[in-house]
C-alpha cells in the first residue's frame, strides 16, 4: 500500500499591497541580493506618502505576493496608461518587481508575472511593457524567457 499523497502547497497569492506590507516590501526594494528582514526597515515619511499616493490612486498599484503563510515573498508596482496608441488602449508599466532573494528559482517571479498580466489583461490593457536595470541580466534573461521582447531604449533625467 503506498503512502497517501501530500496535500498540494496552496498557490501564492496576488493582492494590493496594505500599510501593513510596507516594511516587507521596502525590505524586497532594499537590497535584490539578500533578505533584509522587514523589522530592519524604517519606514520613513517619504515613504509613507508615496505609499499613500499608489494606494489612492486608481491608475496605480503596489501588488505583493503572498506564499501560502501570508509572508510577502514578492512585489511590484503597476500603473496603467492611458495612451492615444494601441487604439486608445491603456498599457500597463510594470516596475519594481522583486522576488525575495532566498526564493528566488522556485517559480514564484513567473506566478508574479503572469498574475500581473492577467490582471492587466483583465483591466483592458493592449501592453504590458516594464523597464529593468542594464545591470540585472538574469533579470532581462527572465523576462525574455516570458515572452517580453526588447524594444527601445529608455533613458532617465535626475531632477
Amino acid at each position: 500500500m503506498s503512502a497517501p499523497a501530500a496535500a498540494p502547497t496552496p498557490a501564492p497569492t496576488l493582492r494590493p499591497a496594505t500599510r501593513a506590507d510596507l516594511p516587507a516590501v521596502l525590505a524586497l526594494l532594499a537590497d535584490e541580493d539578500r533578505v533584509v528582514d522587514p523589522a530592519t526597515v524604517l519606514v520613513t515619511e517619504a515613504y509613507e506618502r508615496a505609499f499613500h499616493a499608489i494606494d489612492t490612486d486608481p491608475r496605480n498599484e503596489l501588488l505583493v505576493l503572498a506564499d501560502a503563510d501570508g509572508a510577502v515573498v514578492g512585489c511590484l508596482q503597476a500603473t496603467y496608461i492611458p495612451g492615444l496608441g494601441k487604439g486608445g488602449a491603456e498599457r500597463a508599466l510594470l516596475e519594481a518587481v522583486r522576488i525575495r532573494a532566498d526564493r528566488r528559482g522556485s517559480g514564484l517571479g513567473r506566478v508574479l508575472m503572469a498574475l500581473a498580466i492577467d490582471r492587466a489583461r483583465s483591466r483592458g490593457c493592449a501592453l504590458v511593457q516594464l523597464t529593468s536595470n542594464k545591470q540585472r541580466g538574469a533579470a532581462h534573461r527572465f523576462y525574455a524567457g516570458l515572452g517580453f521582447t526588447r524594444s527601445h531604449d529608455g533613458f532617465k533625467l535626475a531632477l
